[in-house]
């Protein structure tokens, strides 16, 4: 089948910006009230309007994510040890590492890529003082099952919750589970600020220690309450997110037109398989995850990559295979089976405004080449 040049380049997390209109509208605001960082009207502003949406009781803006995840992990006096999952994004495992807490390890399940629950037990030590889950590709996690071990040990149980802005486990949405989630507003997500992060906590006493942490401790003027740092997201980044709100569910549209759309060209492709979303949990769709044999899955990005289309091999090879944890003895000494298995098979493919059915048969022709 043969395939035309493509006429343009496609990449995975390509911002899906706000109108434009709206967005300068939002900065000229900012420009002309003179506040433009220091928990801003804006910042509150966004703050209310997440919690509202995710329907839990605060909501605390920060400059990043992983700031985010630090700051959680402070204020709840996370030592020693805290299990993880090791396919993740490395700033899951360096947020803790970044604080001399030692990240552990835990296998994933081959059919969603979480985190197993049923392996964790075996994990915890008289050194373990939390569990970090990740909701990847936005996809609930076993809440109740994970709540339950934490419960039974006293441990803290936290998620990175990065990619999962938007999405619920069965009613509700993700952001209210655990001590406290952390959700990327980076750039390319789901929900974004430009660069940014969110905490999301039904505690009101975590919620008033981060407020005063991510502000150098400060409670008023020439008044310190506690340890902090500066993590606060600016009035130009809230005015950006709260100018994308306004977009989120035309964005939540394509998203799942796009997946849809992959899913019916693709479903007669027996060398890919895409990861089906389940359907009693609802999704943001901004990942496009897809699986092919690891003997042929670097070559096939590699020839996607030749022909513009910039598919993005997450997370590989996981975390306890990169720095600084590759290089450490009881990090090599890990057997994660099918951590490694699904790291060596995941491709992301491209999603949102800048794909069309048309540019997915155009991928679907590159692969079916590629195996003839």
């Amino acid at each position: 089948m043969s395939q035309s040049k493509p006429k343009k380049e496609f990449h995975v997390g390509r911002p899906n910006l706000p109108d434009k209109d709206k967005l300068l509208k939002r900065f000229t605001n900012v420009i002309d009230s003179g506040w433009i960082t220091n928990d801003g009207p804006l910042v509150r502003e966004l703050e209310n309007k997440i919690a509202n949406y995710l329907g839990v009781k605060h909501c605390i803006c920060v400059c990043n994510a992983t700031i985010g995840l630090e700051l959680v992990q402070r204020a709840l006096n996370l030592s020693g040890e805290v299990i993880i999952p090791s396919f993740t994004f490395i700033a899951t495992a360096n947020s803790l590492r970044w604080q001399k807490i030692d990240p552990v390890f835990c296998d994933v399940c081959l059919e969603d890529h979480l985190m197993d629950p049923d392996q964790i037990e075996a994990l915890i030590t008289p050194r373990t003082s939390g569990i970090m889950a990740v909701p990847i590709w936005g996809q609930a996690c076993d809440y109740p099952a994970l709540e339950k071990i934490a419960h039974r040990h006293n441990l803290k149980l936290i998620f990175d919750s990065a990619h999962a802005f938007g999405c619920k486990s069965g009613n509700r949405y993700i952001g209210g589970f655990g001590d406290a989630e952390v959700f990327s507003l980076h750039a390319t997500k789901f929900f974004s600020t430009g660069e940014g992060g969110a905490i999301t906590t039904n505690s009101d006493a975590l919620a008033e220690k981060l407020k005063y942490m991510r502000n150098f401790g400060f409670d008023g003027y020439d008044k310190t309450k506690c340890l902090g740092t500066n993590a606060k997201m600016s009035e130009f980044a809230a005015a950006y997110g709260l100018a994308a709100f306004d977009n989120l569910e035309n964005v939540l549209t394509q998203n799942k037109n796009i997946y849809r759309g992959y899913l019916e060209i693709f479903k007669d492709s027996p060398k890919i398989k895409f990861l089906e979303y389940d359907d009693a949990n609802a999704s943001n769709f901004h990942y496009i995850v897809a699986r092919v044999n690891s003997s042929h899955r670097d070559q096939l990005v590699q020839s996607l990559h030749q022909n513009k289309v910039f598919v993005r091999k997450y997370f590989f090879p996981g975390c306890h295979r990169l720095e600084p944890y590759v290089s450490e003895e009881k990090y090599n000494l890990y057997s994660l089976l099918k951590t490694e298995k699904v790291s060596s098979e995941v491709i992301i493919f491209p999603n949102g405004k800048q794909v069309t059915n048309d540019d997915i048969n155009y991928f679907k022709n590159i692969i079916i080449n590629f195996f003839k």
